[in-house]
């Protein structure tokens, strides 16, 4: 329902994966045990748990023949049964729909062309709802108070929209809602289960935002804006008359809002931060009220709207201490709820709360045999790019270094995908990875990183290998300066707009970077938007005042596709693919190692046949980094 995720989250996604350090320091760091590869990239033992919404079962995702599969146990009991037997690809996700059914979406080869499932929990009755050739399913509404129903999405009239269906997940059966006439990229139901408003693109670049007051009228806009406004639809006010939303209008920062949707105005601003943009809110379906706002400032925060909800997220945030929680389902009564809990150090495990007894179950460790005194801290970092602009990010040492005992290190700077994401404080097996092999790891949120308001997210308009590329090189020089990077001991590497980030910074700085690790990246902005998916293609427009013309910004593209200037380039590189990549097509990877070989360069290349927009296939995940460490091992030791 949030027109600009796909602006988000672009070119992101790619792996289902910091306290200010304090007490003694020591005097000298003592080498950490060289932990398994393995132990950070194979699936977990049991994760994505999940509560029935009668209380009785949970669920879970676990391997099975090294595929992620959905198991169903009951409360109370040892004994679990496995619903799917995926061997080829994990499922993608999942989610109970009534108290004996589950549905899941699976693609195939990564393609993203998800399908959606239906079992039951006993493991009978399985069924494709949506078995379409090319065409991808998305969830609108869950339609949490209709458990036989769905309203989902799908591109199987036309591969650039999405049609809205309800779907019936006892009998099969789908009715079409509406005729997506090509412009609409979200669809809101109200609380009876009606379908009263949707988010369109008008004229490319302008965000509209259309109303009916009952399903047998026709859609009337009420709202346009630029697309660099953004009012973002919750869901509707528990009387079904207005919308709680997201919006900056008139402002920097995101904002909660009540929205007069029949007359297109903000009636009410219920929370706003100064800082940071309010990304969400958690509300209650029993009580029929908001409980918080969430932001996001170097950790996961919340803002209460309600007394009571406070003192019930305190409550399981004092037994977790320094963990950071989420709610990831709950019981129909809201008496208990499925707990997930995690921190910079720890993959963390999952926990069932009864509110009655106020008592917290731990159920599973995602992964017990990583053990939190041996991983690293992430340290909340910030330094100022050449223009003055404040760039947040942040740092994780070696274990046994502080800011202080750091000095001449081998480092790993790592740009995040998207470009319109951000990096987080939560357990990243990457970067837990790369500081247990004694490198330091620089993550930064570069201009037109997502969190931190408008004016900063259009300071990265057009500016991809430009601006945005500049505050890569100056936190790469500010780690330096600190005395803490080794000048020639330093690697780049990013997935998706990371490694066209990494690709960048090689024909920038060739001096800058020994080795340089570009994963499904793009590397040459004309022929990347070709090669776009049918689904984003009513978004170019705003994409072209994003990134840029490829007419009118010609020049620039020319300057800023590392494909086109690999002369430059006279770094290692190793490079990584999927073949069925939909989002950074093969053929961008091609060409930046076909360039570099005609002229002799140290390329190394892996394709996976059964991957797209990066690995999740235990073993390629295993192949990939066994051959990044060993590349950036020659390289930067």
């Amino acid at each position: 329902m949030k027109n600009r995720t796909f602006l988000y989250f672009l070119l992101g996604g790619l792996i289902s994966a910091s306290l200010m350090l304090g007490g003694c320091k020591p005097a000298k760091p003592v080498q950490a045990r060289q932990i398994p590869l393995e132990d950070f990239f194979k699936n977990p033992e049991k994760a994505r748990y999940q509560i029935s919404p009668d209380g009785k079962y949970f669920s879970y995702m676990a391997p099975y023949e090294k595929r992620m599969n959905i198991f169903v146990q009951e409360i109370g009991t040892d004994k679990a049964t496995r619903l799917t037997s995926e061997k080829d690809r994990d499922i993608s996700g999942y989610f109970w729909k009534n108290p004996t059914r589950i549905v899941y979406l699976k693609d195939t080869g990564g393609d993203e062309n998800f399908k959606l499932y239906g079992v039951s929990i006993d493991g009978s009755n399985l069924q494709c709802f949506t078995d379409f050739p090319k065409v991808r399913t998305e969830i609108i509404d869950d339609l949490y108070d209709f458990p036989d129903e769905l309203i989902i999405g799908m591109n199987k009239r036309k591969a650039e929209i999405f049609d809205p269906y309800r779907l019936n997940i006892v009998t099969g059966k789908m009715t079409q809602l509406a005729e997506n006439p090509g412009n609409i990229q979200g669809w809101i139901l109200d609380h009876e289960g009606k379908l009263r408003a949707a988010t369109a693109i008008v004229d490319g670049v302008n965000n509209q935002l259309l109303y009916r007051e009952k399903e047998s009228d026709p859609f009337k806009p009420v709202l346009t804006t630029s697309f660099k406004e953004n009012l973002s639809p919750l869901l509707f006010t528990f009387d079904n008359k207005n919308i709680f939303a997201t919006s900056n209008l008139g402002r920097d920062k995101n904002a909660v809002v009540i929205f007069d949707i029949a007359n297109g105005k903000e009636i009410k601003t219920l929370y706003e931060n100064k800082d940071f943009d309010v990304t969400d809110v958690t509300w209650s379906h029993a009580e029929k009220k908001l409980v918080c706002a969430d932001f996001e400032s170097w950790k996961a925060e919340r803002y209460y709207f309600d007394e009571k909800g406070k003192q019930f997220f305190e409550k399981i945030q004092k037994k977790l201490g320094n963990f950071i929680f989420s709610i990831t389902s709950m019981t129909r009564a809201e008496d208990k709820f499925m707990i997930r809990a995690y921190s910079d150090r720890s993959m963390g495990g999952y926990y069932v709360y009864d509110r009655a007894t106020d008592n917290l179950q731990k159920i599973a460790d995602i992964s017990p045999w990583l053990k939190e005194e041996e991983l690293a801290e992430m340290i909340p970092v910030e330094y100022a790019a050449r223009d003055s602009m404040k760039i947040q990010g942040y740092l994780t040492l070696p274990a046994g270094y502080t800011m202080e005992t750091a000095k001449n290190l081998p480092v790993v700077i790592n740009p995040h995908g998207g470009p319109w994401a951000r990096d987080s404080w939560w357990f990243n097996p990457e970067v837990q990875f790369l500081a247990n092999r004694g490198y330091a790891v620089l993550q930064m949120n570069f201009r037109g990183s997502t969190g931190y308001g408008r004016k900063f997210w259009e300071r990265s308009f057009k500016q991809w290998g430009k601006s945005m590329q500049d505050d890569v090189t100056d936190g790469t020089n500010w780690l330096i300066s600190k005395g803490i990077a080794d000048p020639k001991r330093v690697a780049v590497y990013g997935g998706s707009y990371g490694g066209y980030a990494t690709l960048q910074a090689l024909v920038r700085e060739p001096d800058l970077y020994a080795a340089g690790v570009d994963y499904v990246g793009v590397s040459n902005l004309f022929t990347f938007m070709k090669t776009v998916p049918p689904y984003w293609k009513p978004m170019l427009d705003m994409f072209y005042e994003m990134v840029g013309n490829p007419k009118g910004d010609s020049l620039q593209f020319v300057a800023t596709s590392p494909a086109l200037n690999a002369g430059k380039i006279k770094t290692p590189l190793f490079v990584a693919q999927g073949k069925n990549d939909p989002r950074v097509n093969i053929n961008e990877s091609n060409q930046i190692v076909e360039a570099l070989k005609k002229r002799n360069i140290a390329v190394q290349y892996m394709v996976k046949d059964n991957e797209g927009h990066g690995f999740h296939n235990e073993e390629n995940r295993f192949d990939f980094y066994r051959a990044m460490e060993k590349f950036l091992g020659e390289h930067l030791k």
